[in-house]
């Protein structure tokens, strides 16, 4: 019987591990191509032979998404497989249409066709939308864990940019890692506070092999593993307790974005981040749409809390923020647009006319982003000179920086830089619940 023609879209990270798990030794099907978006210079690569396996013994091409209709006529594709994350039902549904105008089945591809099973407990921590809230999450639960005694050890979801077999399976337990990994800043902003904060990230292109190297780390085996979750992506691995964080700053997004509303649905804990910037109003709509999801999950409120490594009031700011929330996640703020507010910042410099090359192309590809701030766009070297270009163009008294890396280590700025950090606050009880759910779901031990 003929193998059933597939083509898998993707932007580098659910795409090649749904292959991975459900059709790299599947002979049922042949994947004919991968397709990518989302993120800069991630097409015209090959997905390696030595990972796709004796099947594919040329590799699968990545072509640019903007060639699907062409691709799915050439190779006769009987399947199209949607395969990231972080977009609109409306925009989901648009492609769907088209694919299946074109004679071909659109398939998604759920948790339990390719979640892999851990020899340890595995907590996952995902977001309803990009730049909810899930680093710090991630950090404050990493110091539960350090005050229960019990080591983890994180894998974080992929962002294989570069040579993918290289990319195979990487682990970070220093900034000299981020270096010898040829980091972009995007990967730098996920694995630089878990590094900060004393642990080892695992992450990569080939998820079960990194499960089972993250489970018997050289610095000593875990006793659980930290999903960290990309974008609105849901776990890659079989999880035994599941958080989700929601953020109140973008009501009604928890149940129109794909794949957040997943998350919910799947939730054991759901946070409600941000509370101490959203309004009461905008908190409910959260709320009520997740207890209609997911109504036995415990949900805790949460402040974001910000200390900023400098002097503010009264001057002329660049505010930078993390670039994939404010781009294909939407936010129009930041910490350090917030704290610029709160701290009289005597004006938020527009960067715009002073944006360069590709970070010119960004605001023209994204013009929703917020007024006054500039996205930490870095996919490469390219890019990162564009956004060293550009900073040191804008007349600002300093630079504010809301990203999660110390940015004075990337771009060489002609004006001082200033630090947002921000940490998540759970109100009331919301970390000893947060404390005895862990113990009782992840070691069958009730919370000292």
């Amino acid at each position: 019987m003929a193998r059933r023609r597939v083509l898998i879209m993707g932007a580098a990270g659910r795409d090649f591990h749904n292959f991975n798990t459900y059709y790299r030794d599947n002979s049922e099907y042949e994947v004919v191509a991968f397709t990518a978006t989302q993120i800069p210079y991630i097409s015209g690569r090959t997905y390696p032979p030595q990972l796709a396996g004796k099947l594919y013994p040329d590799g699968i091409p990545i072509h640019d998404e903007s060639e699907l209709a062409d691709l799915i006529r050439k190779h006769a594709v009987d399947e199209v497989v949607f395969a990231y994350s972080d977009v609109p039902y409306q925009y989901v549904m648009n492609r769907s249409a088209m694919v299946n105008a074109l004679g071909a089945d659109f398939r998604l591809l759920g948790y339990n066709q390719t979640k892999v099973k851990s020899t340890k407990p595995v907590i996952s921590i995902c977001g309803a939308r990009t730049g909810c809230g899930k680093s710090q999450t991630t950090r404050f639960i990493g110091e539960i864990f350090k005050r229960l005694g019990k080591r983890v050890v994180a894998v974080r979801h992929p962002m294989p940019y570069g040579d993918l077999f290289e990319q195979r399976v990487q682990r970070f337990a220093s900034i000299e890692d981020l270096k010898r990994h040829n980091c972009t800043i995007e990967e730098m902003e996920e694995y630089e506070p878990h590094i900060a904060a004393g642990n080892v990230i695992y992450a990569g292109v080939d998820y079960e092999a990194i499960l089972r190297a993250a489970e018997k780390d050289p610095g000593g085996e875990p006793d659980v593993i930290l999903w960290d979750g990309g974008n609105n992506d849901f776990p890659f691995f079989d999880s035994d307790l599941k958080v989700t964080v929601v953020d109140p700053l973008r009501p009604g997004h928890e149940v129109a974005y794909y794949a957040g509303e997943v998350n919910i649905c799947l939730a054991d804990v759901i946070i409600v981040n941000k509370m101490d910037s959203a309004t009461m109003e905008d908190a409910e709509i959260v709320k009520a749409n997740c207890r209609r999801l997911a109504p036995n999950a415990l949900m805790i409120e949460s402040d974001s809390t910000l200390a900023v490594e400098g002097e503010v009031k009264g001057k002329r700011v660049l505010v930078i923020e993390d670039g994939p929330t404010l781009t294909h996640g939407e936010m129009k703020i930041g910490a350090a647009s917030i704290a610029a507010q709160r701290l009289a910042a005597t004006e938020m410099v527009e960067p715009r006319p002073f944006a360069v090359g590709s970070i010119e192309e960004t605001y023209r590809k994204y013009p929703e982003i917020g007024a006054g701030i500039l996205p930490a766009m870095g996919y490469g070297e390219e890019q990162i000179r564009d956004l060293e270009a550009t900073i040191n163009a804008v007349d600002a008294d300093l630079v504010l920086s809301g990203t999660p890396i110390d940015l004075e280590r990337i771009p060489k700025a002609n004006k001082p830089i200033v630090r947002v950090l921000y940490e998540l606050a759970p109100r009331g009880n919301g970390t000893e619940a947060l404390e005895q759910i862990i113990m009782e779901r992840l070691f069958n031990s009730p919370a000292k």
